[in-house]
This record gives C-alpha cells, structure tokens and sequence, in this order.
C-alpha cells in the first residue's frame, strides 16, 4: 500500500514560484509511474507532469506547463516534487500527486484513471 502526502502548496500573484512535494511512504521502486494532475472548479483533472519511473526515468509535461513547470525526484527521501515558476492565474487548481505500480508511458497524462494511489490535494491559487 502506498500514501502519497502533498506539500507546499499556497497563494502567489502572476509570475510568482512554488515548490510542490509529494512524499509516498511505502517504497516507489523502479517500474512505477508517478505524476502530478490537477483539477479547478468545473473542469476535469488533468495531467500536468510524469515521470516513468525506470534505468532511464522519462519524464513528460503537458504542452500548457513545458518551459515554466519542472518535476523531478529525490529517490533518498522518496519524494516527488514539483517546481512551478511563471504562475499564470489559469494555473489556479487543487493539485495531486499520483502513482501507479506500472510505467505508463504516454498514457499517464491522458487520464487520471491510469493511476491507483492519490494524494489528498493541494490547493495553489494564482492571483492577477
């Protein structure tokens, strides 16, 4: 069994930069995948960012985050973590963090179905 606890999350203005963690307990070995969605007010949740977790981990962006959004992850404290710099208002969601116990390739930021274990969320608002 796998528990994924959420950190880090909070208010900025346009521009602005945070830093989200995700810390599983229970052990996140080679063969999974990990991942970061999101979900605002109406809308469905989306994949923001993945990482096959393997010899060469591959991670993948959704095209709304590349350039301004870097995961990546510390295998010591077993902990995932999402830096998010150049926040845009539209960025404004509860945040989660995912993992499956299979690679999940291109698949994973299509659908949050793809994953078993989730994280309680994190709320991160983005003011104008």
């Amino acid at each position: 069994q796998v528990q994924l606890v959420e950190s880090g999350g909070g208010s900025v203005q346009s521009g602005g930069s945070l830093r989200l963690s995700c810390t599983a307990s229970g052990y996140i070995n080679s063969g999974y995948c990990m991942a970061w969605f999101r979900q605002a007010p109406g809308k469905e949740r989306e994949g923001v960012a993945t990482i096959d977790i393997d010899t060469v981990s591959i991670i993948r962006y959704a095209d709304s985050v590349k350039g301004r959004f870097t995961m990546s992850r510390d295998n010591a404290k077993n902990t995932l973590y999402l830096q998010m710099n150049s926040l845009k208002p539209e960025d404004t969601a509860m945040y989660y963090c995912a993992a499956n116990p299979q690679l999940l390739g291109r698949e994973a930021l299509r659908s949050s179905q793809n994953f078993q274990y989730w994280g309680q969320g994190i709320q991160v608002t983005v003011s104008s």
